[in-house]
């Protein structure tokens, strides 16, 4: 039994997380003075009651009083929250006009070919050089010289030019919001500069701990990549072991991803953890003597958290090096802890941190799976009992995978899209190559074993091939699978109902659970069902190129330049028509002619299901069209030298396409004939992205 003095934070953490939440979605600078007064209304309130509390006798007011503390930690969260808010800061720096900008490196910069990527910390603004104090961060692309690159580090102070924007909503459906999630980082604005609008003025501007860790994870990174010679190898030690985010292969990626493997090469509590047992086993000697015990415990929670340093204090690391120094102190103190009030501490002072954690992806499944080892694990186990000692290892191990998969489902599969089949065997294959790993890796760096170098590399490849393996057998990951927010809900509430129903052995509640599962799957259905009679086309909205899906039931013929292999096409289009359940996918190209039942098109003419589209580039002469010359849309592409005002004359159209490849004062000019015309114009560049219902 569980008595509320044992889960006091975990009474904490629930009104703080709302708190949070609500404060997030209401971010402005008469909130956060509202939320001080509140706070110091109720905090001098409280004192007043437990000062009085005999006099008043306030045992007759137990829940209004406690109602009283769940208001002041909600108000907290909210508080927390505004207070981190960089954008509500008067001082925030796009609030003014600058010309350049001083900043300091609050990131580890990464570079793709030749655009290096970090982020800054903003101190000053200069206006006709005059400097003026600022805060506020800022994403930087640097655009790089080939012929000599600029070398920059954490802490590095840089004076850039002050060229920045808001940072760009998903323009089209099922796009990877980045705006959303640079906002839950605190940063709301990003910048393009080359590099000879940067002057780098300093170094170590940061802080001293983060640098040094920074500066030692990358001496120990080089020491892997002299003696790894497979560069994917070598991608895969650095992540795993010190967390470092080298660029590994789509192909192993998504062998890690589809296994349910993932975790293992996010350097989390599984690897703090392994960590643990070696220093325990290790330092099992000083067990002996009362002050041997007491240095063993301080030893590990020192290494422990030098780890956690090196490898970058990820919201999971942080997690797991505050749990494990919670209790292992505890164990030193001989108090009895529980399981839940540590994780509500760990998390509740990860929050005090850093409010917007809560959204990232990491800390959620993390805490996630935690909660699934601490309540299913011991349930799960408990089904089977072997005498056994390597059979009740293994059954151990597997109720470990079956707890942390069960706690995690529907935030996995809400986020990732995909069910692992195969998660069990594929958890139960790498448990003893990376333990192995962990080991090895941290052996060859802390007593520069470097003879072990080929063997750890063989045992990647190993580990490599082996869950591409499994990856690749049949059924091996549910894939496709989109769930809006209501359906995350259904099956939260499942999970949550079939639980409670078969802990209390309560009929009602499994019955229950039965039901909401049953709507979740007739709505994942419907969907399923409606997708088969799905006839649209989407007119996507890129940078530079074009694309234009025109769907028919499963099956879809895609008009664009992109390649089934590009960047672009798999982070703006492809995540739609996954999320519409397009099976086939017929690429075709702007010159190019093709034809089936319901699609033709023919030089410049498109026509689909009754909608016909004239497709007009450079090269376009109206006078080589068949008539007559009636349209229902014109789609200027590639900035065609003609005007619309003489075009209307010749062609009969009711709406004008604008797609991105277009030039940008073509696409203004073009914009501009269009509403003189009062003619409905879609602009596929920066604009949201158009379907058509041809239903």
């Amino acid at each position: 039994m569980i008595f509320k003095a044992e889960i006091v934070f975990v009474k904490i953490l629930l009104p703080l997380i709302g708190g949070i939440i609500l404060g997030y979605y209401f971010q402005n600078e008469h909130q956060l003075r509202v939320s001080i007064i509140v706070l110091i209304s109720l905090i001098t309130l409280l004192i007043l009651v437990n000062t009085l509390y005999k006099k008043i006798r306030g045992w007759n007011y137990k829940k209004s009083i406690g109602s009283l503390y769940y208001l002041l930690f909600f108000t907290l969260g909210f508080f927390l929250t505004l207070f981190h808010t960089d954008l509500i800061r008067t001082d925030y720096f796009a609030k003014t006009e600058y010309q350049q900008l001083k900043v300091w490196v609050n990131d580890e910069p990464q570079q793709t070919n030749h655009i290096l990527r970090f982020e800054v910390t903003v101190t000053e603004g200069y206006h006709n050089q005059q400097p003026q104090s600022c805060s506020g961060k800022l994403l930087v692309a640097l655009k790089l010289d080939s012929l000599s690159p600029v070398q920059l580090n954490y802490g590095d102070e840089l004076l850039i030019s002050a060229y920045y924007l808001p940072v760009e909503p998903p323009y089209n459906p099922s796009e990877f919001n980045f705006k959303k999630w640079l906002a839950s980082k605190n940063i709301y604005h990003q910048t393009f500069i080359k590099q000879e609008q940067l002057v780098k003025l300093a170094s170590n501007k940061g802080y001293s701990i983060v640098k040094y860790a920074l500066d030692t994870r990358k001496k120990q990174v080089e020491i892997y990549r002299r003696l790894i010679k497979n560069d994917e190898a070598f991608a895969v030690a650095s992540t795993l072991i010190l967390g470092y985010r080298a660029d590994l292969s789509k192909e192993t990626l998504a062998a890690y991803s589809k296994t349910g493997t993932i975790h293992a090469l996010s350097v989390s509590g599984m690897h703090v953890g392994i960590i643990y047992i070696m220093l325990n086993w290790l330092l099992k000697f000083l067990d002996r003597k009362s002050i041997g015990r007491l240095f063993k415990t301080l030893l590990i929670c020192f290494l422990v958290w030098y780890y956690s340093l090196i490898t970058g204090f990820s919201p999971s690391v942080l997690r797991s090096a505050i749990m494990l120094t919670a209790f292992i102190l505890a164990k030193q103190s001989k108090r009895s802890t529980n399981n839940y009030n540590v994780v509500s501490f760990t998390a509740i002072v990860l929050l005090f941190l850093n409010p917007f954690v809560i959204w990232d992806v990491g800390f959620q499944l993390s805490f996630l799976a935690v909660f699934g080892l601490i309540y299913y694990q011991p349930k799960i186990y408990k089904w089977r009992y072997f005498e056994n000692k390597w059979l009740d290892k293994l059954w151990s191990t597997v109720a470990m995978s079956l707890a942390a998969q069960l706690a995690t489902l529907p935030l996995s599969v809400y986020y990732f899209h995909q069910f692992p089949v195969y998660f069990i065997i594929s958890n139960l294959f790498i448990l003893i190559p990376i333990t192995v790993l962990m080991y090895g890796g941290i052996a060859i760096l802390l007593f520069k074993a470097y003879f072990l170098a080929p063997v750890f590399e063989w045992l990647i490849n190993f580990t490599n091939a082996g869950l591409k393996w499994i990856a690749n057998l049949p059924y091996a990951g549910i894939t496709e699978i989109w769930l809006n927010s209501w359906q995350l809900l259904l099956m939260c509430i499942f999970i949550a109902t079939i639980t409670i129903g078969f802990n209390s052995y309560k009929a009602k509640y499994v019955l229950f659970g039965l039901a909401v599962l049953l709507v979740l799957q007739m709505s994942l259905s419907f969907q399923k069902i409606a997708s088969a009679k799905q006839n649209e086309v989407i007119l996507f909205s890129l940078r530079k190129n074009y694309a234009a899906a025109f769907i028919d039931g499963n099956d879809c013929i895609l008009l664009s330049d992109l390649r089934k292999d590009e960047k672009s096409f798999e982070f703006f289009v492809k995540p739609l028509l996954d999320q519409k359940h397009v099976d086939q996918i017929h690429f075709i190209k702007w010159d190019e002619n093709y034809r089936t039942n319901n699609f033709i098109k023919q030089h410049s003419q498109l026509i689909y299901k009754g909608k016909t589209f004239l497709l007009m580039d450079e090269t376009f002469n109206y006078k080589k069209i068949l008539k007559p010359l009636k349209f229902d849309f014109i789609w200027m592409h590639n900035s065609p030298k003609q005007k619309m005002t003489n075009l209307i004359q010749e062609i009969r159209f009711s709406k004008v396409i604008i797609d991105a490849s277009n030039k940008d004062y073509i696409i203004s000019k073009f914009e501009h004939q269009a509403n003189l015309l009062n003619l409905p114009t879609y602009i596929l560049k920066k604009r949201a992205a158009v379907t058509l219902n041809l239903n």
